[in-house]
């Protein structure tokens, strides 16, 4: 089958099976479903009717203009014919009549900077109706957000494919929505950046931060310091053409590239080739492992700051965004404390410990940075009484340090809740919102310090193969909590658009389950593992920090195994906590109930028939004991759900047994857990309620 008639099929299924995409808020209710956008615009109207399209549907570019503009209309009429099947062409193409209604006008007011600013405008109005459609926005990035949003609206109907008349006026309610991309753990090919710029483009991100240095590899070519790239980066960098490359594609769809080099510690790849550089004697070599490691750059030495002005100086211009991340965290000091020299420099100037110290290091660099023109971006450890006002603060260890710098006047920005490589939940990610419990903390003018925040990805446990199921599509979330209005906070309707944003993903170049698939089917070695399929559906990765408690890992560890293969939210599992939950609380439909109870003989079931593949290799092999828990858990489940509804009150011997049983399965086997346990034991708590309490 062509790959667009696919793309058409997978299409149509869904819009078929998820129309009535969301509940409305009290802000926005109406009698017609809204369609399924995110992130979800700041005010939208729908009215009745529908604007159809078809092969006579174009794009005409009114007011200002900029071949940037241009590859946008081209790129969105490309990426509507992968959705709908049906080839577009460009305004001027045909003979179709100007008055004619299939036609988006988007009128574009002025230019934007030359180079991306931070708080650039980015509303549009956004108007669909019997005339057709009209997008007019200030200048070109509120064309690229409106265009994204006129694309989700497009749906499947009776009459063909057809986009609701409605009105939107939409703005975002922070300026800085970002993902950072950790390239240095495990290098990251830049054809997965590009389609993951893409990606962000669909969902408004307008900051790219590009995490490019740390103790396992240095991945960009420095031409004044060929030793970074050549003895740092095991032969995995981008050249600085590449670089280039990546900073106008994301320029084209309205995305900033922020760079990150880490220092002082974190830098192991630094001194590998240029071991002058480092706190201890050396040599070094770059790491394997992970972790927080005692390689830092000495910030006592004159030399130091001679070597990163050189340093800064091509980096600055090689990146043209005001901002340049200098990382700044998990310096342990072990070397600083082993360097009889740094300690005589401590005691000389009055350092009274390493933090201080690190706030000297921040503060010479920061001049530097400066003095190339940019403003300097730390994690929150650089947050220290003598950090200059002009750094902006990121908080990854919590809230506290958000709080903290917007009351001293800096500004900072949130990732605290929204590390996506800790594999929590769609639904954890979107209760985070930077300004919950510190809102009446702040005056007016402190809550304008509040940037918003970035998304991250740590690549210890993930590389170029497995990295989009770990970004998407639980990005979306975080980047509606970004942009949306605080009122657009409900859980179900966002899983309702997201699982819409899921399949349409594909389309837009980023496939997070044909990843799965191809995964599942080289573990198994079977080109249709249905039973694979069936135990992957019901297990997750652990969340958190304790994957790295359970297995070793390193840098040549292969990512392969079926937690590497399958996304962090059981699908599967979210639908099945909400059938259980609807039993036990007696609030379930006949329906319902036979949903659940087919969930549970699928997955008991599951065991006889993946027993076969299980001796094939190590990678089947220690699935084993995962399956037959799946298994036992499902019968429990079973076993519930016929007390329950049988009216009978089981035993305390049974529910204890029962009980006995679903604490033992929470523990992490071949590094999966089972998400399914929770509500197994819901019904079974349900099961040994008396009746009269269910």
């Amino acid at each position: 089958m062509p790959r667009h008639l696919r793309t058409l099929l997978a299409f149509v299924i869904c819009s078929a099976t998820l129309t009535s995409a969301f509940a409305q808020s009290s802000r926005q209710a109406t009698t017609v479903d809204l369609p399924p956008v995110m992130p979800m615009p700041s005010s939208i109207q729908i009215q009745p009717g529908v604007l159809p399209l078809d092969g006579h549907f174009r794009v005409e570019l009114t007011g200002y203009s900029e071949p940037r503009l241009v590859r946008a209309r081209a790129r969105f009429l490309n990426r509507l014919s992968a959705e709908t099947g049906i080839l577009f062409g460009l305004e001027g193409d045909e003979d179709t009549p100007r008055e004619a209604t299939q036609r988006l006008v988007v009128h574009t007011g002025k230019a934007s900077a030359a180079v991306q600013k931070l708080g650039e405008d980015e509303s549009y109005h956004l108007a669909i109706d019997a005339q057709g459609a009209q997008l007019s926005a200030p200048n070109p990035l509120g064309v690229l957000r409106g265009l994204q949003t006129f694309l989700q609206m497009v749906k499947a109907s009776p009459q063909g494919f057809v986009v609701p008349y409605a009105v939107i006026d939409d703005q975002p309610r922070f300026p800085w929505r970002g993902l950072m991309i950790d390239a240095s753990r495990h290098f990251i090919p830049l054809p997965v950046i590009l389609r993951n710029l893409d990606a962000m483009e669909t969902v408004k991100l307008n900051v790219f931060h590009w995490h490019l240095s740390d103790d396992q590899g240095f991945r960009v070519e420095s031409r004044v310091f060929p030793l970074l790239q050549e003895k740092g980066s095991n032969g995995q960098f981008y050249t600085q053409e590449q670089i280039r490359e990546v900073i106008a594609y994301a320029r084209d769809r309205g995305i900033r590239v922020v760079p990150e080099f880490d220092m002082p510690a974190h830098a192991t790849s630094w001194l590998v080739g240029y071991p002058q550089l480092g706190s201890a004697k050396g040599p070094y070599s770059i790491a394997d492992r992970f972790g927080v490691l005692d390689g830092a750059i000495d910030p006592t030495r004159e030399s130091t700051y001679l070597f990163l002005n050189r340093f800064v100086g091509e980096m600055t211009t090689l990146f043209p965004d005001a901002y340049f991340h200098i990382g700044g965290d998990e310096c342990n000091g072990k070397e600083w404390d082993a360097n009889a020299h740094i300690q005589q420099f401590m005691r000389l100037h009055h350092i009274k410990d390493n933090a201080a110290l690190q706030a000297f290091f921040t503060a010479r660099v920061e001049r530097l940075v400066t003095a190339h023109g940019k403003v300097v971006e730390g994690w929150d450890e650089v947050l220290q009484p003598e950090t200059p006002k002009q750094v902006v603060i990121q908080s990854w260890r919590g809230r506290e340090s958000l709080l903290h710098a917007a009351q001293h006047g800096y500004r900072a920005l949130l990732s605290t809740g929204y590390y996506l490589d800790l594999n929590q939940s769609a639904a954890e990610h979107y209760s985070v919102d930077p300004l919950a419990g510190i809102a009446d903390k702040l005056t007016p003018a402190q809550t304008k310090n509040i940037l918003g925040g970035e998304a991250a990805i740590w690549s210890e446990y993930v590389d170029g193969q497995t990295i989009d199921t770990r970004i998407w599509p639980r990005m979306a979330a975080i980047a509606e909590r970004l942009w949306s209005p605080t009122e657009v906070n409900d859980v179900n309707s966002m899983y309702r658009r997201l699982d819409v944003f899921r399949v349409r993903l594909a389309a837009w170049g980023v496939n997070p389950r044909a990843t799965t698939r191809t995964m599942l089917e080289s573990i198994s070695g079977d080109p249709d593992p249905t039973a694979l399929r069936v135990l992957a559906s019901a297990v997750q990765p652990p969340q958190g920090y304790a994957r790295g408690g359970l297995q070793p890992a390193y840098t040549y560890t292969p990512l392969n195994h079926l937690v590497d293969a399958i996304p962090p939210e059981s699908e599967a599992a979210r639908q099945f906590q909400r059938l259980a939950t609807a039993i036990a609380s007696g609030q379930a439909t006949q329906a319902e109930w036979e949903q659940a109870r087919a969930m549970l003989n699928r997955w008991r079931g599951n065991q006889q028939k993946l027993a076969p593949m299980l001796d094939r290799s190590a990678l089947t092999a220690e699935l084993g004991p995962v399956s037959a828990t799946l298994n036992r858990v499902a019968a429990i489940g079973l076993d519930a759900m016929l007390e329950i509804e049988g009216g009978q009150h089981s035993t305390t011997e049974m529910t204890t047994e029962w009980e006995r049983e679903l604490k033992a399965a929470e523990a992490p086997q071949a590094v999966l857990i089972l998400p399914i346990v929770a509500p197994v034991r819901a019904l079974v708590e349900a099961a040994a309620a008396p009746t009269s309490a269910r």
